[in-house]
């Protein structure tokens, strides 16, 4: 006996940036959040460049500023690392900082922005935001957080059965 097919699930097509939106049931969640990610960060980092920033630079800055206490450099390195596109990246954004007098280290060995680094802060957020803008032409806040709400069920989903993996070999 031939049972029904599965119509909750849709078959998986090859990545195509031109599919016609009937059709996007079907694309791969990895190639579209990797163009996304992509695309953005590009934007992002070359709006920046034009500043004489880097985006590793802005993160270092944001992650002194709101932290509930002053971190250490080593602090700074362990959180923000696995954001970084390398192991020594956030230390050497530490001594960029520090070079520039956007960062100083106080008597307990910690960091904190300097008035030169807050203005610089301030001035990478009006531009990020700016950018957030773009990016978020003809997007509602509720149809963002829809997306935003598919692609952590997706992350857990997917944690998720690595784990039971894991734990089966």
């Amino acid at each position: 006996m031939e049972l029904p097919p599965d119509t909750s699930r849709t078959d998986q097509a090859p990545a195509d940036p031109a599919v016609t939106d009937d059709l996007l049931a079907t694309q791969p969640v990895g190639y579209w959040s990797g163009l996304a990610h992509a695309t953005v960060t590009r934007l992002l980092r070359d709006a920046m460049a034009r500043v004489d920033v880097t985006q590793p630079q802005y993160w270092v800055l944001n992650h002194v500023r709101y932290r509930p206490e002053a971190p250490s450099r080593q602090e700074v390195v362990d959180e923000l690392t696995p954001l970084a596109d390398g192991p020594h990246e956030i230390g050497r954004v530490v001594d960029q900082l520090t070079h520039r007098a956007w960062l100083r280290l106080d008597s307990r060995r910690r960091l904190a922005l300097t008035d030169d680094g807050e203005a610089a802060r301030a001035r990478l957020r009006a531009l990020v935001s700016e950018q957030r803008a773009v990016v978020h032409e003809g997007i509602g806040d509720e149809e963002y957080v829809a997306a935003l709400k598919v692609l952590r069920r997706m992350i857990a989903n997917a944690e998720r059965v690595a784990e039971e993996s894991t734990g089966r070999l």
